[in-house]
């Protein structure tokens, strides 16, 4: 039975009242009643104000307003308007873009932009039903890509995507094993959307620590008894490479899932290491797919898997034209939903190129072997062609992680005269790495063709609100001598 995200809170508040759905450390909590009625208020004072059914309401917040966020989300969608997500962290410039693209007519925020509304300005104190029906078929979301490869696009979601497999009693709610739920997502990220519906559908309270660091989000396990925690891969290499899991008790913790791009092998065996009572679940999806999804839970005889489709779903690999390819054989991945597929907003063509009678095409390189366990090649905007060969910078990277000095690791091409591109590297380190000893290493692992011909040294991978590397960004700044320093392999 499809529902609207509206009857997830109403139902919710109704049989939990009390109920304690999102904490913000240090700034407050937020019950399911309290957050049902807040955005009824909230909702009406849109009304008040012309927001009328299917227009778009961008809602610009920082992570340390999690709260005023989620009452403004729901409040959009009490209204029957459209919810447009997006983090105060943007440059002016791409917030003022992408407000205009969406087409929004009302701007909420929680510390006041020039222009915006807050939810002071707009809760009527208006409790109960409000004049408007709300449908599952009908636009919820619209979120935008993180824009690694390109210009970000609007992903539009409808109520039934997004409350697509929603638990209808709390015997089947998800997370059942735990009191609290960690992450540290930014609001604005695909991410910080499941996070958010987490608090409005799954069993735990989900706790939202605003800015990450390793020590604080260790203390907050231990503080809050965390059964689960969600992280992005960056999280991950910073929780081990800073010793914070160690110096607090995370005995509670019974799941780790980490999400927005692949897990390093060698990050899921540390982490394996030091929660020895957690399970490690990696999670592939993207904004255009979810709710499909695979999930590997860590497997050290398949450690470079991303697991297989759950919850209805379905994964293909194909050829150029989209035809399935054999089993082992690299071609495009494809992802199943068994929701109501996404779309992008205002760009017919770009759907059409993505989605595809409920397939979803990944934009990645990879393969299924016998088993039905997907493996990533790369992104099929990332693979390096290098004289007649295809280097793959997932490889590249998963070799340059077992080095037990290298806290972070990306690959990327950079041009060649006669080759036409070769292998570069970016590397963090615990201490400096002797050319010799690096390329002793690697040559047990990779292929000459793939071996980096330059390695980076710099202080931190550039990454976007969404935790991914930004490799365009990467490029300009191993390209600057002031921000690095870079030794030729021999």
């Amino acid at each position: 039975m499809s529902r609207t995200v509206t009857d997830l809170l109403s139902v919710r508040a109704a049989a939990e009242p009390g109920r304690i759905a999102l904490v913000v450390p240090g700034v407050g909590a937020l019950s399911a009643e309290e957050w049902d009625g807040y955005s009824s208020g909230v909702a009406a004072g849109l009304l008040e104000h012309g927001v009328a059914q299917g227009d778009r309401v961008a809602l610009v917040f920082g992570n340390h307003e999690w709260i005023d966020y989620a009452v403004a989300y729901c409040a959009v969608l009490k209204a029957g308007a459209v919810a447009v997500p997006l983090s105060d962290r943007l440059a002016p410039v791409t917030l003022r873009e992408t407000v205009r693209h969406a087409g929004a007519t009302a701007t909420i925020c929680g510390s006041g932009l020039d222009g915006s509304l807050t939810l002071a300005d707009l809760d009527t104190g208006h409790r109960g039903a409000l004049p408007v029906t709300v449908e599952p078929d009908d636009p919820a979301q619209i979120l935008y890509t993180s824009g690694t490869t390109g210009k970000p696009k609007g992903v539009v979601a409808t109520h039934a995507n997004l409350t697509h497999g929603s638990a209808p009693s709390a015997r089947r709610r998800a997370f059942t094993h735990s009191r609290h739920l960690l992450h540290a997502f930014p609001i604005g990220t695909n991410a910080g959307q499941v996070m958010l519906f987490n608090a409005l559908d799954a069993h735990p309270t989900v706790v939202a620590q605003p800015r990450f660091t390793a020590e604080r989000f260790a203390r907050l396990i231990a503080e809050h008894r965390a059964g689960t925690v969600f992280v992005v891969p960056a999280m991950a290499i910073e929780l081990l490479a800073s010793g914070a899991l160690e110096r607090h008790d995370t005995s509670s913790l019974l799941l780790l899932g980490s999400a927005a791009a692949p897990l390093p092998a060698a990050v899921a065996a540390g982490l394996a290491r030091a929660l020895p009572r957690a399970t490690i679940a990696n999670y592939y999806t993207s904004t255009e797919a979810a709710p499909a999804q695979t999930i590997m839970i860590f497997d050290p005889e398949r450690p470079g898997s991303v697991g297989r489709p759950s919850a209805g779903g379905n994964v293909r690999v194909a050829d150029e034209d989209g035809c399935s390819v054999p089993i082992g054989t690299t071609g495009e991945v494809w992802l199943r939903s068994a929701a109501t597929t996404r779309a992008y907003y205002g760009d017919p063509e770009a759907t059409r190129s993505v989605f595809d009678g409920g397939w979803i095409r990944m934009g990645d390189l990879g393969y299924v072997d016998d088993e039905g366990y997907l493996y990533l090649v790369d992104r099929d905007s990332d693979v390096i062609k290098s004289g007649a060969y295809k280097v793959s910078t997932l490889r590249v990277e998963e070799a340059l992680y077992e080095h037990p000095g290298i806290v972070e690791a990306a690959a990327f091409g950079t041009s060649h005269p006669v080759l036409g591109t070769t292998v570069s590297a970016a590397v963090v380190s615990r201490t400096p790495i002797a050319p010799e000893a690096l390329r002793a290493f690697l040559l047990d692992r990779l292929a000459q063709h793939e071996l980096p011909t330059r390695v980076h040294t710099i202080r931190a991978l550039p990454r976007n609100s969404a935790g991914k590397v930004d490799k365009r960004l990467l490029r300009a700044m191993c390209a600057m001598a002031s921000d690095r320093t870079e030794t030729d392999l021999p």
